[in-house]
Parts: structure tokens; sequence; C-alpha cells
């Protein structure tokens, strides 16, 4: 076999797992997103506030960046607002649309990366 067959099948085989580890991460974070854990903001101080929902189109056009950032700098407490006991915040926070990143005194509604980036801090 020649060196070229080699690496050809080496290469084929490492294009094949980074697909398979992909697709795995890609799903695990979508299982994430779908998730309606209950959230309780005071053990959350000073950390950005991310308020989607799990069937909103444009909370899931950010979810995966913030989710990817947050495993990374863990600074990002993700409330879905599908859980029925998350709703209180809508007045609390005053949110009038989905996703809302808040972070102190910022404050961002829309899927705007650089805005996003802003508040989140990259």
């Amino acid at each position: 076999m020649t060196l070229i067959k080699k690496v050809s099948k080496a290469l084929a085989v490492i294009v094949v797992i980074l697909a398979v580890l992909g697709f795995a991460g890609h799903s695990y974070v979508n299982h994430v997103e779908k998730e309606k854990t209950v959230v309780t903001l005071a053990k959350h101080a000073n950390k950005v506030l991310f308020f989607y929902r799990d069937d909103c189109p444009d909370c899931q056009a950010v979810f995966h960046r913030i989710y990817w950032h947050n495993v990374i700098n863990h600074n990002v407490v993700f409330i879905n607002m599908n859980q029925p006991k998350n709703r209180h915040y809508i007045q609390k926070y005053q949110l009038t649309s989905v996703p809302t990143l808040i972070h102190g005194t910022q404050r961002y509604s829309g899927t705007n990366q650089q805005r996003i980036k802003r508040i989140v801090g990259d």
C-alpha cells in the first residue's frame, strides 16, 4: 500500500470521527435547549441572564453560540420561558420578547451576533 493511500484512509477515518463527534455535540446542545429547568436567580449573581423559548426560531439561531461560549466562560444562566415556573421573570425583568440577554444594566433582545458578544463577553 502506498503512503498516499495510507494517508487517505487515515484522513477519511479522522473526518468520520469528527463528523460523529460534531453530530453528537449538536444533539446534546439541542437536548439542553429543550430542558425546562426551574431557575432561581438568587444563586447566580453577576451572570448574564439568557431568556429564551425552546420553540422560538430566533432563540434557536443564537442558542448554540451562547451555549458553547458558556462551556468555556461559565457566565450565562439559561432560562427557558416555556417552563411555567420561570414566567414570573417576565414581570420582574419587564420582558417583551425572546431571546433577551441581561447583564447588569446591559440589555439586548434579538439575534445580532455583535450585540450578543458585547453582553456575554467573548
